[in-house]
Order: C-alpha cells, then sequence, then structure tokens
C-alpha cells in the first residue's frame, strides 16, 4: 500500500498565516485559498479591502493547480500561446495565481491567491508553501 503526504490543520494555519504576513508586509489586498490534493478548500483567508469576487477566484486557482498538478501559469501560458483547445478542460481558475505544494515528490495540496498582479499572488502562494516546506521549517 501507498502513502502520501496530507495537509493538516496545522499545516493549513502555517501556509494561510506565512502567505498573509508576505501579503501584509506589502500591503497586497488579496484572498488566499488552500486546498487537499482533490482540490477541496481547507482553509480560506480573505484580507481586509480585498475585492469579494477574489474569494471565488483563488478558490478555483487552488483547485487548478491540485487536480493539475502544475502552477495555474503554465496553464494561462499555453492557452495565451494559441494552444484554446485548453479553454475547454474542467478547470476554472487558468490564470497565474496557484501554485501545487509538493511533500516527498508528491502533490499534498495546493494554494491559490488572487486579488493583485499574477507574479504578486504566486509570490504569496509560494510565501505560504515555504512556511511548511523549507527544510528549516520541517525539522
Amino acid at each position: 500500500m501507498k502513502t502520501k503526504p496530507v495537509l493538516g490543520l496545522t499545516d493549513v494555519n502555517l501556509i494561510l498565516d506565512a502567505a498573509q504576513k508576505e501579503a501584509d508586509a506589502n500591503g497586497w489586498p488579496v484572498t488566499i485559498a488552500v486546498a487537499d490534493d482533490g482540490g477541496h478548500v481547507l482553509g480560506l483567508r480573505r484580507l481586509d479591502a480585498t475585492a469579494p469576487f477574489t474569494a471565488h477566484v483563488a478558490m478555483e486557482k487552488a483547485r487548478s493547480a491540485a487536480i493539475g498538478r502544475k502552477e495555474t501559469q503554465i496553464f494561462e501560458d499555453m492557452i495565451n500561446n494559441g494552444r484554446n483547445a485548453f479553454l475547454s478542460a474542467p478547470l476554472q481558475g487558468l490564470l497565474a495565481g496557484g501554485v501545487p505544494v509538493i511533500l516527498d515528490d508528491q502533490v499534498a495540496g495546493s494554494v491559490g491567491v488572487s486579488g493583485v498582479k499574477p507574479e504578486q499572488d504566486v509570490r504569496i502562494a509560494k510565501a505560504g508553501i515555504e512556511a511548511i516546506t523549507s527544510p528549516v521549517n520541517r525539522l
């Protein structure tokens, strides 16, 4: 029988806290969503002054990164580079800002961020993930 890493509540809160710290440090109003490896939301944090629609977008980015097993930037790039047929894929969060959480070479979940520029959304997501994947933090 195979085993796989999963995100627990402690992990979800560490990710949300670290991602919020990055967003707050830069004055970026965003929504941060953490999902399991099946794309189901485990935690959501919408910061003050963030547009309500970002909650939906962040959840969809997290879902797409989890079940697609890739950063959502890859999907956005495919579409922008002419692979329009990919728009028919059963994914909605095809914009940059969804990042899988990879532990022990397996996708354990994902983080989706929405509210600022694409590269800033990604930076926030990766800051959250670093809280649980950095060798220093995993001790």
